[in-house]
């Protein structure tokens, strides 16, 4: 006769790590949604910043062209007008240079997750034995 107070035991156990597991993996989805929402305010915060600031230096730029053009009016505009735009050309070049090194460096997404999924998967893999000499 078979023992059904062990067989219920190990089904209970078996039902109580697999609930472990599921819960172990919500809580590991919610740090992911945690840390999609932290960078997704990063990255808006940061172009809206950016944005303004982009605005108010061509207004900057635009008024710098105006005052040196009108200083220079009488007997250099042409040559004022001239290298004002290759500063901007030259400048325009450097700032694209950057926006790609910032736009292609690596990203740190997800680490907190990955190394707690790590940790996690760590913890369930049994050690082998050691056998000592």
């Amino acid at each position: 006769m078979p023992d059904t107070h062990t067989a219920g035991g190990l089904f209970n156990q078996l039902q109580g790590s697999l609930g472990s597991v599921i819960e172990l993996l919500r809580v590991r989805l919610a740090l992911l949604g945690t840390e999609l929402e932290l960078e997704k305010h990063r990255i808006g915060s940061g172009l809206l910043w950016g944005m303004a600031a982009l605005l108010s230096l061509t207004v900057a730029a635009v008024l710098w062209c105006g005052f040196v053009i009108l200083l220079l009016w009488d007997g250099y505009r042409l040559a004022a007008v001239g290298t004002l735009a290759v500063l901007f050309f030259a400048s325009g070049v450097m700032l694209l240079g950057a926006a790609k090194r910032k736009l292609s460096a690596e990203s740190n997404l997800f680490n907190v997750s990955l190394a707690e999924l790590e940790r996690d998967r760590a913890a369930l893999t049994p050690t082998p034995p050691t056998h000592e000499p």
